[in-house]
């Protein structure tokens, strides 16, 4: 049985983990793909011709590219958490396909690390949608960007780990109400994304130095605007960091309510 091997990751397992997601994927992806593409396409076309019209450049950059470089982490936040929120709580308490999971040789860890493996790579290719649109509006192509969807894996495994969390810690839908308005909403806001944050008091860009939202935007625009080697190497720590507590908790979680 899985329960009689804990913490041990297998790579048998991991791959039947993703199988499993890659198969289910293929019956709606089309719906994931056009919400995940398009919500963040529509955000930057209306903040950068609504804004644009009245803030033409924020810190030397075209307000539309700023935003367009934001809009990454945004694209990349919404697919990771709220698919691996929602489709969690789906999966362990009504359609119960975690229980029959575990019946094979599967553990929560391998359950937890492909889930979020699976979702962080999906949502680190939605996250390059913006970025396109970006160049439509005169974003200039450069080398870095290439590392652009690597950014977007790296923290779309972190936020999908946490909506495991999330799912594991609620017993309802209507528990999310919540995580979205007070953890969710408040990391897409003080990310940097739309405004920059050097015009927020001291107490309040110093608190979004723990936002992992802000280390992804920072690493997006970085790499679209000029590299920073010293500063960039701490972001992506940030995240490393972000990823794998967040995957701790969400295994710790997810143990606790399937093996009693």
């Amino acid at each position: 049985m899985s329960a009689l091997r804990p913490g041990r990751v297998e790579a048998p397992a991991l791959a039947a983990v993703w199988v499993r997601e890659w198969t289910v994927f293929k019956y709606y992806w089309r719906t994931r793909t056009f919400a995940a593409i398009v919500e963040p396409v529509i955000t930057l076309l209306a903040f950068g011709f609504g804004f644009g019209k009245l803030v033409s450049h924020v810190e030397g950059i075209p307000y539309i590219q700023f935003v367009g470089t934001g809009a990454v982490a945004t694209a990349v936040l919404f697919s990771a958490v709220f698919s691996s929120m929602f489709d969690a709580l789906y999966k362990r308490r009504y359609q119960r396909v975690y229980d029959a999971m575990l019946a094979a040789p599967v553990d929560v860890d391998e359950i937890v690390t492909g889930e979020s493996l699976f979702l962080g790579v999906r949502a680190g290719l939605y996250g390059v949608a913006p970025l396109l649109v970006a160049f439509l509006f005169g974003l200039q192509p450069e080398p870095a960007m290439v590392l652009v969807p690597f950014i977007g894996v790296l923290t779309g495994i972190g936020f999908a780990a946490l909506g495991m969390w999330f799912a594991a810690m609620v017993s309802t839908y209507d528990g999310f109400s919540y995580v979205i308005s007070g953890v969710i909403t408040p990391l897409f806001l003080v990310a940097g994304t739309f405004f920059p944050l050097t015009r927020m008091p001291e107490w309040l860009r110093s608190l979004a130095q723990l936002n992992p939202l802000y280390h992804c935007v920072e690493l997006v625009r970085h790499c679209a605007f000029g590299l920073d080697p010293a500063a960039d190497v701490v972001h992506v720590a940030a995240l490393c960091a972000f990823a794998v507590v967040a995957w701790g908790l969400a295994v710790w979680r997810s143990r606790a309510k399937l093996i009693l």
